[in-house]
């Protein structure tokens, strides 16, 4: 499960609409989302791919026996069908942006 980390010099100065548009050239279809801290979701997979990218708190998630952090400027591609479970961790909410893969061309995953 590799972590895209947010490089200043190359994507600019980390804010919600930078993300955003970095996500939008990448032919994702972008939504955001604030999850309250607590929030919990189960083991479930998705029909599409997509990226899961913070803006700001700390959001874990459990892929394929790996357990991993993501934090303000990272994104994760999960695969269709990737089975994983997300949790917001520690007393901050997480603002989040999620973009759904239209064309796999500029999948992340494919870029490691």
């Amino acid at each position: 499960m590799p972590i895209d980390h947010w490089n200043e010099k190359v994507d600019g100065p980390l804010s919600e609409e930078s993300m955003r548009r970095k996500m939008e050239k990448m032919d994702c279809v972008v939504r955001r989302y604030i999850y309250p801290p607590g929030t919990y979701f189960p083991a479930h997979a998705h029909q599409m791919d997509k990226i899961d990218g913070v803006i700001s708190g700390h959001f874990r998630l459990e892929m394929d026996g790996h357990r991993l952090v993501l934090e303000a400027g990272d994104m994760l591609t999960i695969p269709r069908g990737g089975l994983h479970s997300a949790e917001v961790v520690g007393n901050e909410p997480v603002v989040s942006l999620d973009g759904i893969i239209q064309e796999c061309k500029a999948n992340l995953a494919r870029k490691k």
